[in-house]
């Protein structure tokens, strides 16, 4: 723990550096609200992913799961549903694909990774299927103003206000629940955790199925942000997610890691790209710096699994 509490102190002190570093325009209010709408989607996802890794295991197939779910809204759009239909429907399809990964890991007893980079594959390939190539993008401006607009008197982005709020839940959900205990515990040694009466299958089940349904809303998110709805939707966002996760503390063997960590882990990835994007750096360049931080954030749960 104290390992851990030394490695958010860090991520602390790396976001104040950026932000004192980086100059007056990645200060400016303007530049501020449009990170947050930048990191809306990985922030959302990498709450339910904290669960997954704490758990010992890994899903890589929420982005997936939310171009899917952005197919879903613009096909059942074209088929005349109202958005009021559409969106309960989509979080419950994302709930379903996430229960799969987890039927598949707790039942079958199938490795995560080979299970969920399978389940990315497929429900992109469900995504193309639905929609195609084609994009719809004649939503109502009252709901597309929910991905664009501030919250009312402030210039904090609605998605963010979402974020807040559910990391209150997952927050008491994995550090003041006796669900949270059974996840570190599952992740610390699944084995003795089974011998101590903890039902390892459901809480995993229901880790992947949590996961699931929250990619599904960050599709939605993402498909008002955008005011488009595209079977390729958040393609690769996987990377970011687990980066943020990592990078956050919580260790890629389980057992280890906190909700503060993840959301300090999130802002840092989102500063550092941010400032990249400021400075015209191609997005190539982003995509090799996420990798980076994904490698060098593996390093610090493994020295703290070292420490007495």
């Amino acid at each position: 723990m104290k390992a851990l509490l030394r490695w958010e102190t860090a991520l602390v002190f790396v976001l104040l550096v950026i932000a004192l570093s980086a100059g007056s325009g990645f200060r400016s209010s303007q530049n501020l609200f449009y990170l947050g709408l930048d990191i809306g989607e990985i922030a959302l996802i990498a709450l339910p992913l904290t669960i997954v890794v704490v758990a010992g295991e890994i899903d890589l197939s929420v982005a997936s799961v939310l171009g899917l779910s952005s197919a879903l809204i613009g096909v059942l759009w074209q088929a005349n549903w109202p958005l009021e239909a559409i969106l309960p429907v989509v979080i419950v399809v994302g709930a379903l694909c996430g229960a799969l990964n987890g039927f598949l890991v707790t039942t079958l007893g199938l490795p995560s990774l080979a299970v969920t980079i399978g389940t990315l594959a497929l429900y992109r390939g469900l995504a193309l299927v639905l929609l195609g190539d084609t994009a719809v993008a004649d939503f109502p401006p009252s709901y597309t103003s929910f991905g664009t607009q501030p919250v009312p008197g402030t210039g904090i982005p609605w998605p963010m206000l979402l974020f807040a709020l559910l990391a209150v839940v997952f927050g008491v959900l994995l550090h003041a629940s006796s669900y949270g205990r059974a996840v570190f515990a599952i992740g610390a040694n699944a084995e003795a955790a089974r011998f101590a009466g903890i039902r390892v299958r459901q809480v995993k089940f229901l880790a992947f199925t949590l996961a699931g349904a929250v990619a599904a809303l960050a599709g939605i998110v993402y498909t008002l942000r955008f005011s488009s709805a595209r079977a390729d939707n958040g393609a690769g966002l996987e990377l970011a997610v687990v980066a943020a996760v990592l990078l956050g503390g919580v260790s890629i063997f389980g057992g280890r890691g906190t909700l503060f960590g993840v959301i300090a882990g999130v802002l840092v990835l989102g500063a550092l790209r941010n400032v990249l994007i400021l400075n015209d750096v191609p997005t190539e360049v982003l995509t090799i710096v996420t990798g980076l931080l994904l490698l060098v954030s593996v390093l610090a749960p493994i020295r703290g699994r070292q420490d007495p």
